[in-house]
């Protein structure tokens, strides 16, 4: 015990500085929260499914839930239902188990659909690219507005992407 105590002594604390407060976010922010009611007229519902993925999308998507990003106080949450969505943010390669499930789901949100494709799994396949347990990409399956690229992108770039596909708002049929 003693040597770990040593060793913590010696070594300090060893993690990260927190990053600056960025004051050009905050006035994004409220730009953004503007810019979401004027084009949709309402608060922006996300329904996201996990197609097949590896869970990295996934917690960069839960990193904007929290108060650095602040995705609720920009008038945009997630919800359990895709009847109340506005827009549907798809992870991962879609494999065949959920093909069937992921065309439910987008049949069952109101117009305008709007689609989002995270990471590279669900941009172009990824690793898994398409095989008899993968359909491959999520624009293979369903149609796609927006695709944020990375493995996985970081939770500005989701944050973008979300925009994009907001700002170009394309009715889907």
């Amino acid at each position: 015990m003693w040597k770990i105590a040593r060793q913590i002594i010696h070594a300090g604390i060893a993690t990260e500085a927190p990053p600056d407060t960025d004051d050009q976010l905050r006035v994004a922010a409220e730009h953004i929260g503007r810019e979401l009611l004027d084009t949709l007229g309402q608060a922006l519902a996300i329904r996201h499914v996990d197609a097949g993925s590896c869970n990295g999308c996934e917690l960069e998507i839960h990193a904007l839930a929290n108060p650095y990003y602040n995705l609720d106080g920009l008038g945009i949450r997630f919800v359990a239902s895709p009847r109340h969505a506005d827009m549907l943010l798809v992870t991962g390669p879609v494999s065949r188990n959920m093909e069937v499930a992921l065309k439910r789901t987008l049949a069952a949100m109101p117009d305008p659909k709007l689609v989002v494709a995270i990471g590279d799994c669900g941009g172009c396949g990824g690793i898994f690219g398409e095989s008899y347990a993968s359909c491959g990409r999520v624009a293979n399956v369903i149609p796609v507005d927006v695709v944020v690229p990375g493995c996985p992108p970081p939770p500005l770039e989701i944050m973008r992407g979300i925009l994009t596909a907001v700002r170009r708002g394309r009715p889907r049929r």
